[in-house]
């Protein structure tokens, strides 16, 4: 059986900028974890990121706060070290965080701080893709399923 990365968030992980989680509650999610197939990460934790923290969004390929601050490097770590998880258990299938600089799969937020998305991939959504693992966002769940079948 395929074993899947899932954003920490969407198991409920008060890992997001703001210390919340967002749990995605879905019965195959469920089944998933009940049959151990579930890899849980974080990338911006992984990255070096503390919780909370200022939120951040991409502008002209970089990941900056809200306050200005350049927060690109851990965002990079954060991708590679998802990358390498991935490789190290064979994981070719992902279910990211939609609009997150890091997990955004089909969308991210514009850069202006201002609630707007645009269509785009966060780092690491983008790195595991350019890798060969296929990503997936919670409103994706019946491809993923699809796709795991």
């Amino acid at each position: 059986m395929h074993k899947i990365l899932v954003s920490s968030c969407l198991l409920g992980a008060p890992v997001r900028y703001d210390g919340s989680g967002q749990q995605l509650l879905h019965p195959q999610l469920i089944a998933w974890q009940q049959q151990e197939r579930i890899v849980a990460f974080c990338p911006e934790i992984a990255g070096g990121l503390s919780t909370p923290r200022d939120p951040a969004e991409i502008v002209n390929g970089k990941v900056i706060t809200n306050t200005g601050d350049d927060v690109t490097p851990e965002f990079q770590l954060g991708a590679k070290q998802a990358l390498r998880l991935c490789q190290q258990y064979n994981i070719r299938f992902a279910l990211l965080k939609e609009s997150s600089p890091s997990c955004g799969r089909n969308t991210i937020y514009d850069g202006s701080h201002s609630g707007i998305k645009v269509i785009g991939m966060g780092l690491t959504a983008s790195l595991l893709e350019k890798n060969g693992i296929k990503v997936f966002s919670e409103q994706q769940m019946p491809a993923l399923v699809k796709a795991l079948a």
